[in-house]
């Protein structure tokens, strides 16, 4: 599945827009992680555990969208965004979203 960022996908003319697809996962601190964090804190650096659940993350709702734009017959998504919220302390909520649509060959 082509994923961009831009409303175009170089190249290829879209021949019909499928409508809005999204992805989306809740991930929530596992309290190793946290401990690991606090003491990285009082040296400084990447909390290498956030780093790597969020990037997890990212990639499940990718994958969600995709599929949902798979289901559709689509061959791109465009305008496609990602969007963090907080839904409660500790845990995260990843949304990305879309255009599915079909290109011509």
């Amino acid at each position: 599945m082509l994923i961009v960022t831009t409303e175009h996908v170089a190249g290829h003319e879209i021949t019909a827009s499928l409508g809005l697809v999204r992805g989306a996962t809740v991930r929530a601190k596992h309290l190793g992680t946290d401990i690991v964090a606090a003491l990285k804190m009082l040296v400084g650096g990447e909390l290498t555990g956030y780093s790597s659940l969020m990037a997890g993350a990212r990639e499940q709702a990718l994958d969600r969208m995709a599929a949902e734009a798979e289901a559709l017959g689509a061959d791109a998504i465009v305008s496609m965004r990602m969007q963090t919220s907080a839904i409660t302390r500790g845990a995260s909520e990843i949304v990305a979203y879309g255009t599915a649509v079909k290109l011509s060959r």
